[in-house]
C-alpha cells in the first residue's frame, strides 16, 4: 500500500525538491529486499508500536537537529513524513 503524502508547502518542486522528498518519502538504504523498514516496524511493533515509534522521530527532526545538522529542510520534510505516517496509522487503528 502506498502512503500518499501530504507537505506543508503549495507550489512547485523543484528539481532539488523532488529529489529531496524521493530521500525522504522512500530513502534507498530502508528498501532493501521485499519490504520497506516503517511497513516491517508497523508488523514487529504493531500499531501503537509504530505510532510511538514515528513520534520519537518527529521529535528528533524537530528539535535540536533541525537547526544543527545543517539540512533543516530535509530534516523538516522528515519530520512531516512521520507525522503523516501518525496519522495513517491512527486512522487506520481508529484511535484519536
Amino acid at each position: 500500500m502506498e502512503t500518499k503524502t501530504i507537505y506543508a508547502h503549495t507550489g512547485s518542486w523543484d528539481k532539488v525538491g523532488t529529489a529531496v522528498n524521493e530521500a525522504v518519502d522512500h530513502p534507498p538504504h530502508y528498501n532493501k529486499g521485499n519490504i520497506e523498514t516503517i511497513n516491517y516496524i508497523e508488523d514487529v511493533l504493531g500499531v501503537e508500536g509504530a505510532i510511538n515509534y514515528c513520534h520519537g522521530n518527529v521529535l528528533k527532526y524537530t528539535g535540536t537537529r533541525l537547526f544543527s545538522k545543517g539540512n533543516a529542510v530535509e530534516d523538516g520534510r522528515k519530520a512531516i513524513w512521520y507525522m503523516n505516517k501518525i496519522l495513517e496509522l491512527l486512522e487506520k487503528s481508529k484511535v484519536s
